[in-house]
């Protein structure tokens, strides 16, 4: 007979229904699978950690979501947002489901030509484009979202020796009740500057007014707060049609969506409490449906969402390093992924579960990295099972953001592997070594005798 492990006795409160004094219970079945791969087969070939996409996620998501606004609203168009997770692999998948591109820099615009995606549906956002990006971006005949006045009056300098009228749009910024309110970005709409850079604009002659954009925030957990920004839009919208008599092309209501990540400090688990794709369709669509939008002439509607169309898709699989008892008695447990590869554990109580079969007996835990740093916590508290050196976890929802934040620091970031829709592996990108790390550095020739 096989001796069985001690387990030390605990005391623990037991939950069941609603939530109580001590919040729901975190009582996870192990994840020994994703989409039918052993989890275990993947660190064992890939290493651990290894980060994991979900193809079948990625796309059965984006299908939820496309259908959402489809059905409710004539026009609609997504551009997969770049930051979020611009792996070539990801970016392909999503221009194959027929999203367009938004990008953020010179960077992720090459990125976006890399993949092969046409110049024309390219929305090129963000404050600090230069002026070589902005005459790229022209000659390309992609959208452009002026953010300042320095960047509109370099535009209409550019326009002026260039063939082709740069189509462009302006960034609004507005009070939608959510604060503090983002408005380091664009144009405001309640103090006039909006109209003043459209005066700008079309009196200019040089530039084609073909858009109103917005991006009210991140994370936003109230989609009222959207039918406030759209039903701004086409205010401005309508007054533009009725000042200049010609239509805006389309409104883009940017990106922001919530995720089914649980915030830290929130009360109720995200996946009960988030906004759905249905909730904010249902609130952006009738905002512009019952404005006063020509309803035979409605603009298209563009959405630059990122966040709420990958985070599910994406799983960090690690190992336990070792258990530790902290001075105060509280259990804690080192794991080989840190916040140098999970920025966004400080925004979320990540779902984090063991990857193979576990003990009953749970107890309060702290989920430290392996980073030499303090703040390098995972987790700050979570009900976890006695898991040995060696044994294996996953971390839920981090297909966004992690693998664009994340941060060559004390350790090398490892590989990210695709699980494509027959279950195969593949790697879309590798890990680093010494050698990819120290390839730019230039080493003095005085230093090099040591």
């Amino acid at each position: 007979m096989t001796k069985q492990i001690y387990e030390r006795p605990i005391i623990r409160k037991l939950e069941t229904g609603m939530p109580g004094k001590f919040g729901m219970r975190t009582e996870y079945p192990p994840t020994t699978q994703i989409d039918g791969v052993p989890v275990k087969k993947i660190m064992e070939q890939y290493g651990s950690p290894v980060f994991i996409l979900s193809e079948d996620t990625i796309r059965t998501t984006f299908k939820r979501a496309q259908r959402a606004f489809s059905t409710r609203y004539p026009k609609v168009q997504f551009a997969w947002s770049y930051k979020t997770n611009y792996l070539d692999a990801v970016c392909r998948i999503y221009h194959q489901e027929g999203s367009w591109a938004e990008v953020v820099s010179g960077f992720e615009y090459d990125k976006a030509l890399h993949n092969d995606v046409d110049g024309r549906k390219i929305i090129f956002n963000g404050p600090g484009k230069s002026e070589e990006d902005l005459k790229k971006a022209i000659d390309n005949d992609s959208l452009i979202h002026i953010d300042h006045l320095d960047e509109l009056y370099l535009l209409i300098g550019i326009a002026g020796n260039s063939s082709r009228k740069p189509r462009v749009a302006i960034r609004v910024n507005m009070d939608t009740g959510i604060y503090p309110q983002w408005d380091r970005f664009g144009f405001n709409y309640e103090n006039g500057q909006a109209w003043d850079a459209i005066n700008k604009i079309v009196g200019s002659g040089k530039l084609e007014l073909t858009g109103l954009h917005t991006h009210i925030g991140t994370f936003i957990l109230t989609p009222n707060a959207y039918a406030v920004a759209a039903t701004k839009l086409a205010e401005l919208a309508t007054e533009i049609s009725n000042k200049f008599n010609f239509s805006i092309k389309y409104i883009d209501l940017g990106g922001g969506f919530a995720s089914r990540n649980t915030l830290k400090g929130s009360y109720l688990p995200g996946p009960d409490v988030n906004p759905t794709f249905d909730d904010y369709a249902e609130a952006i669509s009738s905002a512009l449906l019952n404005s006063r939008l020509d309803s035979s002439n409605l603009p298209l509607l563009i959405l630059e969402t990122g966040r709420a169309l990958i985070d599910d898709a994406g799983y960090l699989a690690g190992s336990v390093v070792a258990n530790k008892r902290l001075s105060g008695g509280k259990k804690s447990v080192i794991l080989d992924l840190g916040v140098n590869l999970l920025f966004t554990s400080f925004w979320y109580d990540h779902k984090i579960t063991p990857a193979q079969s576990f003990p009953l007996h749970r107890e309060d835990t702290v989920l430290y990295g392996p980073l030499c740093m303090n703040i390098d916590v995972v987790r700050e508290n979570i009900s976890f099972p006695q898991l040995n050196a060696g044994d294996g976890v996953v971390v839920h929802s981090v297909g966004a953001y992690n693998m664009t934040q994340w941060m060559q620091f004390i350790t090398m970031r490892p590989k990210v592997v695709l699980i494509d829709l027959k279950g195969n592996l593949h790697v879309i990108r590798n890990n680093e070594s010494l050698g990819t790390v120290i390839e730019n550095e230039i080493v003095p020739d005085y230093l090099k005798s040591v």
